[in-house]
């Protein structure tokens, strides 16, 4: 396989590379992740079954919408494809660490920024992509609270209930998270959708985000995000504060959009998530 890599990256970057090195690393627990070199030339590697290649191809189509921006920093795409009965994604390998207080403030209001980029008159994005490796829809809405209930809600519970797990009748839980949201209209900006402390960090050169699930939504899905598996550093809402302050609302709507995340979370991963994500629903009364 590395050799077949080793051409298709030389094609790409129309000059010689010979995989020398390879070193896995940590990349979660969807891929196998490597760092690879070729004298002074450094990538990042990441790997999964063939039929992966949409979810790598998903991910390729985000990255190119947030560059498109020019607001936010993000790692760029060298090559996508299939090697080897394996679907296959290189990015640039920049050496990383998490997120400290000044690339936190900066990234706050390069987040700002992009949330204000862009004109956008419906919620939704060009193509289906992916939370994680579950399928998220984003078919066009010109209402949120619709968009959100039914693509990102409603859609989690019925995955849910084919897999067994149920947290209630889905179309009451549905009906009451458009009642939550019912007059609330904001500006659709661009999201990077996945938004946790695990894919921001810091850099020689400033703060910079990857793996997302961009789509045109409400901007406050990002910034509750960030509250959930960790949480990010304060300065990071002090920056975003600075260039663009939240609506008024937002506490109310923080635990509802992070529904999505944990209902996605059962999804991928079960275990604790389940009584959490049940908690969850009964805190914000939808059944």
């Amino acid at each position: 396989m590395w050799h077949s890599l080793s051409v298709q990256l030389s094609l790409a970057l129309g000059q010689q590379f010979e995989v020398e090195e390879k070193t896995p690393i940590d990349g979660g627990d969807i891929n196998e992740c490597y760092a690879i070199a070729s004298g002074n030339l450094r990538f990042f590697v990441k790997i999964n079954s063939r039929d992966s290649l949409p979810v790598f191809e998903a991910e390729a189509e985000s990255l190119r919408h947030l560059a498109n921006s020019s607001e936010v920093s993000i790692p760029q795409v060298i090559y996508l494809g299939i090697i080897k009965e394996k679907s296959v994604l290189v990015l640039d390998y920049i050496p990383m660490k998490p997120l400290d207080s000044e690339n936190a403030y900066l990234l706050g209001k390069e987040l700002a920024k992009l949330h204000q980029w862009g004109e956008q008159l419906e919620y939704g994005f060009d193509i289906d992509n992916f939370i994680g490796t579950t399928e998220q829809r984003n078919s066009w809405h010109r209402k949120w609270a619709n968009f959100f209930a039914d693509h990102r809600i409603g859609f989690q519970l019925q995955l849910a209930e084919e897999r067994g797990m149920s947290f209630g009748d889905v179309e009451t839980i549905v009906e009451a998270v458009k009642e939550r949201l019912n007059g609330h209209q904001p500006k659709a900006s661009l999201v990077h959708g996945d938004l946790w402390k695990g894919n921001a960090s810091s850099t020689m050169n400033g703060p910079m985000v990857y793996d997302p699930a961009c789509y045109w939504g409400d901007r406050e899905v990002d910034i509750a995000m960030t509250y959930l598996f960790g949480g990010f550093p304060e300065a990071f809402y002090a920056g975003y504060e600075e260039v663009w302050p939240l609506d008024e609302g937002f506490e109310d709507r923080k635990d509802l959009y992070n529904l999505y995340h944990m209902l996605n979370h059962c999804l991928l991963f079960g275990g604790p998530y389940l009584a959490e994500t049940e908690a969850l629903i009964n805190k914000l009364e939808l059944i």
